[in-house]
């Protein structure tokens, strides 16, 4: 790989990660600890994330336990996750919290399809985003001579197909998502 566009493959790349963090947030009417991944809990004056300061399980495929490393800390589990944008009520028995996730709608299913579609196309744009900043700075290069014509187009034919390898791999995951959305 030649190393003038290596840098806008590392982005392309950082495009597709970006979306599956997204789409790891979505949730499928299935418990996923990953949904907690951005909660943090005031735990001794300083935030931290909710992993660490309790134990996250999934007992049942709709239910996500916590429990926290010290009791004191079940109201500010609590209410972190009710300030989050979860849509999700806790409950305790004072030793530890259940998430208990509703069945989704058909409704729900297609706008949760439509949202994943919405993100798939924006990580598209930003794809391609960075394919017009490659073509921009190889022509640049051609400009001032450090590039043949040649070398030039090579460079462009390469850039496209990386482009065309992460559009396809969207694609795919969008797919992925929307199929584990739609199935009940």
């Amino acid at each position: 790989m030649d190393s003038r566009i290596e840098q806008f493959e590392v982005k392309m790349q950082k495009s597709v990660e970006s979306l599956a963090a997204e789409y790891a947030n979505i949730r499928a009417g299935r418990a996923n600890p990953h949904l907690l991944d951005k909660i943090t809990v005031e735990y001794y004056g300083a935030p931290s994330p909710l992993q660490s300061v309790a134990n996250i399980s999934v007992p049942e495929a709709r239910v996500i336990m916590i429990q926290p490393w010290e009791a004191s800390l079940i109201k500010e589990i609590e209410k972190a996750i009710i300030c989050s944008d979860l849509g999700l009520t806790p409950s305790n028995d004072g030793k530890v919290i259940r998430l208990v996730f509703p069945e989704l709608t058909e409704e729900r299913r297609k706008d949760l399809v439509k949202d994943i579609k919405k993100k798939a196309e924006a990580a598209k744009v930003a794809v391609r985003n960075v394919r017009r900043d490659a073509n921009d700075s190889l022509k640049k290069l051609n400009k001032s001579s450090e590039l043949t014509d040649d070398e030039l187009k090579s460079l462009e034919e390469k850039v496209q197909k990386l482009t065309d390898k992460y559009v396809n791999e969207i694609e795919k995951t969008m797919e992925a998502k929307s199929k584990e959305i739609l199935t009940i």
